[in-house]
């Protein structure tokens, strides 16, 4: 694909914090986005869909050359019941499965992004992690192993990628937004060891990869995360230093276990995921953000 040409692109999951960047940067590259929505359309660009049931308004995806799927509940904020198991799976499940459905009907469309997660990997120490890695064991890995399975049922002819994504980082939100404020009270802390590797990368090269992958021809797995992966004691004395606080005491796991669960603090806190992104760097994606500290200096300090 010419990575010149302007491209009509829909984007489902577009009013969270990627997806609202991601439709900003679509117009800046000149492409022109189509915004999938679960709500009547309120202003141009944007289209109706009911993922559950398969529905796009008007013509589909028949006059789009890409779409990009980023639905999909948070995994962190809740504890994991069997309520919220499933509803993390559906919120996938259900909008990528409309998204290959309407792709039967648009042939035009030749480029499938799909949202993915470094929790594809489970936890797996000091080792590094490139796209080529086994998946790991547990409730992640098996989700994402599904998300992305059904992603790559896609008509023949459609390029799809996974979007293997680690920690996105914004001080608007996220992660890093939900923790500048308590650290900023001088009340964070390293979690376990500390020792377990966390990918991370930035809000602008999230999306910015994004569209660099509209004009590649890489497909199946992709990590979206920056060159540089940092331990969890890394992370903590980097943001305790952007907002000038201490965080010498570890947090408490215990009561974390409690309130959210034993598998939710394993797979989603303490787990090791060096994940490095062989993929982009060999197509010469350049990362903007590669010093974590720089990074959380720039959004938080």
């Amino acid at each position: 694909m010419d990575e010149q040409r302007t491209l009509r692109v829909a984007v489902a999951g577009g009013s969270g914090l990627i997806g609202t960047a991601l439709l900003q940067a679509l117009g800046q590259a000149g492409h022109e986005p189509v915004q999938l929505v679960r709500h009547p359309a309120e202003q141009p660009g944007q289209r109706q869909w009911e993922p559950g049931s398969g529905w796009i308004d008007g013509p589909g995806l028949s006059d789009v050359d890409a779409v990009i799927c980023l639905s999909g509940a948070g995994i962190a904020g809740r504890p994991w019941t069997d309520r919220r198991r499933e509803l993390l799976r559906s919120s996938r499940i259900e909008p990528v499965s409309a998204v290959v459905a309407a792709l039967a009907d648009a042939p035009r469309c030749q480029t499938f992004l799909c949202g993915s997660a470094v929790g594809y990997y489970g936890t797996a120490g000091d080792a590094e992690l490139t796209e080529e890695h086994v998946r790991g064991e547990g409730f992640l890995p098996d989700l994402v192993e599904e998300w992305e399975q059904l992603a790559a049922t896609a008509p023949n002819g459609v390029r799809v990628v996974s979007l293997r994504t680690g920690l996105v980082l914004s001080g608007s939100g996220g992660l890093l937004g939900s923790l500048a404020p308590i650290f900023r009270l001088g009340a964070g802390g390293r979690l376990g060891s500390g020792r377990q590797w966390m990918p991370w990368i930035s809000l602008a090269d999230h999306v910015r990869a994004q569209v660099h992958l509209l004009g590649s021809q890489l497909s199946g797995p992709v990590n979206l995360s920056a060159p540089t992966p940092v331990t969890n004691r890394e992370f903590t004395r980097t943001l305790a230093a952007a907002v000038h606080r201490p965080a010498i005491i570890p947090t408490p796991l215990l009561p974390i276990r409690v309130l959210m669960g034993t598998d939710f603090v394993d797979e989603l806190l303490l787990a090791s995921q060096r994940a490095v992104p062989a993929k982009l760097l060999a197509d010469d994606f350049d990362f903007g953000d590669t010093s974590f500290a720089e990074t959380v200096r720039a959004e938080v300090g």
